[in-house]
């Protein structure tokens, strides 16, 4: 196994993908104002703002490459992976807080006279499984469940992938594996659609590829980290990012033709709902390799750094609260101006939302996640430093008897 000492030193912060975070998290805002002005139904425009909800495609594979790499890199280090209860914990404190509050809000705020069912079964993460319908200012929460199942789902995955060699047979391995799974979505999606059950379009098996799109790169750069991979071709294309978001624009537009389905909620054909979701997969991918490529932080191209610098990583913070209340701000700014459903003024009401949203996510920041998080480690470190005490009182113990 070779190693490349100048090149492998551990990299644990990938700040670019803050700044990423903030961009799906725009873009998924974006279609949604779209959406509620009519822009994304007529005019010149209508395609990208229709399919600006690929966003939720960046937050997976993103998601897929954070969550996999510290189990592939204590794998082919030959060290423990990551704790599933530490985890599940950090995983809970970042998600539910914001989480409740923005359904509270909905409810206090926009409720309609729907039943309060609807609201906790979006509190509990299960409304795409028990057919509730549509709720004002949740909508894009569906995306959140079928992620949380994928926190969920994640360790057994790892379990799975994580044993074995530890050189490249590995790699080949988890290659493939990614592979089928990148093919089980759009095969799930075919199906689904031909079947006439929309709903379970919504459900985990027909994005897994995407989060196995993270996966692999997560397999890949531990591999080259630890010196199981050697410098290849995709250490070249690192150095060109413009390159590789410029085939991302051409994937991206070949999403808003026809081969991708209709850009309202019309239903699309089986072979429509599979390239969609074959493409927006492909899109996450050559997104976000740009943004992890480089072994060493130092090699980082200009453009990619610039991602992950001072503005991008401190609104990169932002980005889950920007996510989980925009919906409410769009149907606030609407109502506060008198704006009708697909009334058109798209401009207006885009700015006002990314502002109130980014203010409105910013306090929750540093009002509610900042703090809850700071907790749940301190909490994790109080029960490690408690079980190390009582492993060293037993083994003290044990020895002087």
């Amino acid at each position: 196994m070779s190693r490349h000492p100048s090149e492998t030193q551990v990299r644990t912060r990938f700040r670019a993908l803050d700044g990423l975070r903030l961009v799906g998290a725009l873009a998924v805002l974006t279609t949604h104002v779209g959406f509620d002005s009519g822009d994304s139904l007529r005019g010149p425009f209508a395609g990208i703002l229709s399919r600006l909800d690929a966003g939720v495609a960046l937050f997976f594979v993103v998601s897929g490459f954070l969550l996999f790499r510290p189990h592939a890199m204590g794998h082919l280090q030959q060290r423990s992976r990551p704790g599933t209860t530490a985890y599940l914990v950090r995983r809970a404190a970042r998600i539910l807080p914001v989480l409740w509050i923005a359904v509270a809000a909905a409810f206090v705020l926009l409720r309609d006279g729907r039943p309060l069912g609807d609201y906790v079964a979006h509190a509990l993460l299960v409304q795409i499984y028990v057919g509730t319908p549509l709720t004002p200012g949740l909508t894009q929460l569906w995306s959140l469940a079928t992620e949380v199942l994928f926190y969920l789902v994640l360790p057994l995955l790892a379990l799975a992938a994580c044993r074995g060699p530890r050189d490249r047979r590995w790699l080949r391995r988890v290659t493939l594996a990614a592979g089928v799974l990148v093919i089980v979505g759009p095969v799930w999606m075919a199906v689904a659609t031909a079947t006439g059950h929309a709903q379970s379009r919504l459900w985990l098996p027909g994005f897994v590829g995407w989060f196995a799109a993270g996966m692999l790169l997560a397999a890949w750069h531990a591999a080259r980290s630890t010196g199981v991979l050697g410098p290849g071709r995709l250490d070249v294309v690192a150095r060109y990012p413009g390159t590789v978001w410029s085939l991302a624009a051409v994937v991206f537009l070949l999403s808003t033709t026809p081969l991708a389905g209709p850009l309202d909620l019309s239903e699309p054909s089986p072979g429509q709902a599979a390239v969609k979701n074959l493409l927006y997969a492909v899109l996450g991918l050559l997104v976000v390799l740009p943004t992890v490529a480089t072994v060493a932080p130092a090699t980082e191209p200009r453009s990619v750094a610039a991602l992950g610098g001072r503005v991008g990583a401190w609104l990169g913070e932002f980005s889950y609260g920007v996510f989980a209340y925009h919906v409410i701000v769009l149907a606030l700014v609407g109502r506060w101006l008198s704006l009708p459903s697909f009334g058109g003024a798209f401009w207006l009401r885009w700015l006002l939302t990314v502002a109130i949203s980014i203010g409105v996510a910013a306090a929750s920041h540093v009002l509610v996640e900042r703090p809850v998080m700071r907790r749940a480690r301190t909490l994790r470190a109080g029960r490690s430093s408690a079980s190390t005490v009582q492993h060293v009182a037993a083994t003290a113990s044990h020895t002087s008897t």
